[in-house]
């Protein structure tokens, strides 16, 4: 099968609290549709998603890349300065490689929760 030459790789699916409305099921139709030999995912500042994004994928015959859209806190995320939402937190897109680099957003996203919430679970240099 010939493959599309494009690959999204900044996908917000339903998991993107508050903000995202793309279904997995609807969205492993688009790509096979589509023709896309991978997909990711790239929730808002969690991975919530990121199990049953893999298994459907594998399924599908698609390629899952495991990302997220990090939160950056300006200073450190334990600074809890109140500037508001909008000085908050910036924005970053974290692709894994590797079972590493998973291993490593998992890493990343808990600790956005546990010590850098603030608005938004966010993390820092």
């Amino acid at each position: 099968m010939n493959h599309s030459d494009f690959v999204h790789l900044h996908v917000h699916t339903q998991y993107s609290l508050l903000d995202g409305a793309c279904q997995l099921e609807r969205l492993f139709q688009k790509t096979k549709e589509l023709r896309m030999p991978a997909c990711a995912i790239t929730d808002h500042g969690n991975m919530f998603g990121a199990i049953e994004f893999y298994d459907m994928a594998m399924k599908a015959g698609v390629k899952p890349i495991i990302g997220c859209e990090a939160y950056i806190a300006p200073d450190s995320r334990f600074d809890k300065l109140s500037r508001g939402i909008k000085d908050a937190s910036f924005h970053i897109i974290l692709l894994a490689k590797n079972e590493t680099g998973y291993k490593n957003l998992i890493k990343l996203t808990s600790a956005g929760y546990l010590e850098g919430f603030y608005y938004r679970p966010r993390i820092d240099k």
